[in-house]
């Protein structure tokens, strides 16, 4: 069965055709290593982690590269202020690579968390400035970069084709630019290669421009085509990127190869939270930490998203949360009768057909909601046997919900005289003597409880020797 996608670059769902079958070469633009990844940013790569389940669950073998952005990616998108690693370093006192490093494995920690596979190349731009230079380089030597006093910017005038994958109006948005934020610049959208560092700057190395370090588009170009070369069948990221960071990667993989480079570009939409934008400013910036902390597991939070198109905004709310995670629970029970039923005769009907549905729904770019439906079918509709549990295993090569490793939760016992001092706090909390409940609180706690307060009342759970 045919796989189609939807092409940003095309506006519309396209028949996928690999450059090199069965092999696809997949980038997806990966995190700025500063801090914390927030939910929102999880959201691209659980969608990215569908879509390569969905192109091996189609027998392509998929080369998957993701880049780690330890340097180079500026707090302006206008190629000023100072770089979000070095901003972050400065004020722990501690250095870049130190910073990197930690953010690093606590975002592969939160895939892991989230059953997001990891990718097949994982490529830090640290590792690749001779490469990023080595691209520039060429740039230049072809024309389409020229040096100004604090580095070196793209001629996107030299690229006819700039603002077809966002639609921007270039015209428009040069009459537009009130302040020119440099005034060297041939035009307010020409962005930045390599920029020149000031002597104190932290993280910068030597190149034909001298000491200076590389602007956060050239990384993906030059360590996708490293990786991929012209086996690059599709980019991913969220749609934030589409208006600066994609767009400049299409010109400078142009510039540099004379040719397009990539021809599926697919995004995920946002995730708001309470129907908003989410900011620390706004008090709504959650990680996956936040939503463990709360009592949710995090395949729950998997499982929210999954609902959802991934061309589609996702509206996150806590109750929004808590009826994903009484989903997972209902799932998890019908799955384990399913697991010890025994097995049936004259269901490979049935089970052609659920199968024929569900590869219909996931190569129909990605319908992932439609494909749980099916889930659901099966499991409210179906008699449960081995067969359809099996089923079910496959169905989850796509879905990633950990549905083969799915166990019944042992509740742990505590003694009496604990259960007690919850039942206290609770009771305080219901008079609203706050004071008494977090004294409460602070004794179980003491006593190595640590009380989860969920929208389905009080959990608790065991602290681990060194935790806080």
């Amino acid at each position: 069965m045919d796989l189609f996608i939807f092409n940003t670059r095309s506006r519309k769902k396209e028949k996928f055709k690999p450059q090199k079958p069965p092999e696809v070469g997949l980038y997806t633009c990966g995190p700025t290593v500063y801090d914390y990844a927030h939910i929102g940013n999880m959201r691209a790569y659980v969608f990215s982690d569908i879509l390569r389940r969905v192109l091996e669950f189609n027998k392509y073998k998929v080369q998957h590269v993701m880049n780690i952005t330890d340097v180079g990616h500026l707090v302006s998108d206008a190629d000023e202020g100072e770089d979000k690693v070095v901003l972050e370093a400065k004020r722990q006192k501690k250095s870049p690579y130190e910073i990197a490093e930690y953010y690093t494995d606590v975002f592969f920690q939160h895939s892991d968390k989230l059953n997001i596979k990891s990718p097949t190349i994982a490529c830090k731009a640290t590792d690749h400035i001779q490469e990023m230079i080595d691209f520039v380089k060429e740039l230049v030597e072809k024309g389409y970069a020229y040096e100004i006093s604090d580095g070196i910017y793209f001629d996107i005038s030299k690229f006819p084709n700039y603002g077809k994958l966002s639609g921007i109006d270039l015209d428009e948005q040069k009459e537009g630019a009130r302040v020119e934020v440099n005034p060297e610049k041939r035009h307010p959208a020409d962005f930045a290669l390599w920029k020149k560092a000031p002597k104190n700057h932290i993280m910068q190395w030597p190149s034909p421009w001298g000491m200076g370090f590389p602007g956060w588009h050239i990384e993906c170009s030059a360590m996708g085509l490293k990786y991929l070369d012209d086996n690059f069948d599709i980019h991913t990221g969220g749609v934030d990127h589409i208006p600066i960071h994609h767009e400049n990667e299409i010109a400078q993989n142009w510039g540099y190869t004379g040719r397009e480079v990539i021809k599926y570009w697919m995004h995920s939409e946002f995730l708001q939270v309470d129907g908003g934008k989410m900011a620390k400013s706004l008090g709504n910036f959650y990680t996956l930490d936040d939503i463990e902390e709360k009592g949710y597991e995090p395949i729950a939070f998997r499982y929210l998203l999954l609902n959802a198109h991934y061309r589609k905004k996702v509206n996150f709310t806590w109750e929004a949360l808590q009826g994903a995670q009484k989903a997972i629970n209902r799932l998890r029970e019908h799955v384990l009768t399913f697991r010890d039923a025994p097995s049936q005769k004259g269901v490979e009907k049935g089970i052609e057909s659920y199968k024929e549905e569900f590869i219909k729904s996931i190569n129909d770019d990605l319908n992932v909601p439609k494909a749980i439906g099916l889930v659901w079918d099966i499991l409210r509709g179906e008699k449960p046997g081995q067969e359809y549990y099996k089923l079910l295993i496959e169905f989850d090569q796509v879905l990633g919900l950990g549905i083969e490793k799915m166990e019944k939760k042992e509740e742990e016992e505590i003694s009496d005289e604990i259960k007690e001092l919850i039942e206290l706090r609770e009771k305080a909390r219901e008079k609203r003597n706050w004071k008494e409940a977090d004294a409460l609180r602070d004794e179980l706690f003491a006593r190595g409880i640590r009380l989860l307060d969920t929208p389905d009342g009080v959990r608790w759970e065991r602290i681990k020797n060194g935790e806080n």
